[in-house]
């Protein structure tokens, strides 16, 4: 073997992809993996009981983050809803559409326009998978 010098091994190094060549695949990477998997735990249209689901949980979620645990007493007064709040697990029986709009409609009378416009935001990326003429009609109007 052929004795190499240790700094003419370290001058080598720059022929590897530098740090700033590597981040840019990196982030491009992980926002590619982050939205694979989005698509793949957030249901499509067939399977919008699921899917409906989501919405009210992350509906109730969102307000219970600006109102409290009141936001949670109020959805399991929706007689269409079946709350498991400690595991976020919302169930519905009936129409899923009139059970979001009655969900909206109790937050909006309690506190105004303001829960409608959270509800809008907190269910805007499960709402562009339904067709429209299964969208809620307080989530669109």
């Amino acid at each position: 073997m052929e004795n190499q010098d240790p700094q003419k091994d370290l001058h080598a190094v720059p022929q590897i992809p530098t740090l700033d060549a590597v981040q840019a695949p990196s982030a491009n990477t992980a926002v590619v993996t982050a939205n694979t998997v989005t698509e793949s735990v957030v249901p499509v249209a067939d399977d919008a009981p699921s899917l409906f689901s989501q919405i009210a949980e992350k509906i109730i979620e969102q307000q219970e983050a600006i109102i409290g645990p009141i936001a949670v007493e109020q959805a399991k007064q929706i007689r269409e809803l079946a709350i498991n709040w400690p595991k976020h697990d919302v169930g519905i029986t009936g129409s899923p559409q009139d059970a979001i709009d009655d969900l909206v409609e109790k937050y909006k009378e309690l506190f105004g326009q303001i829960a409608v416009q959270v509800s809008r935001e907190a269910s805007a990326s499960f709402l562009a998978q339904l067709p429209v003429d299964q969208r809620p009609k307080s989530l669109t109007e």
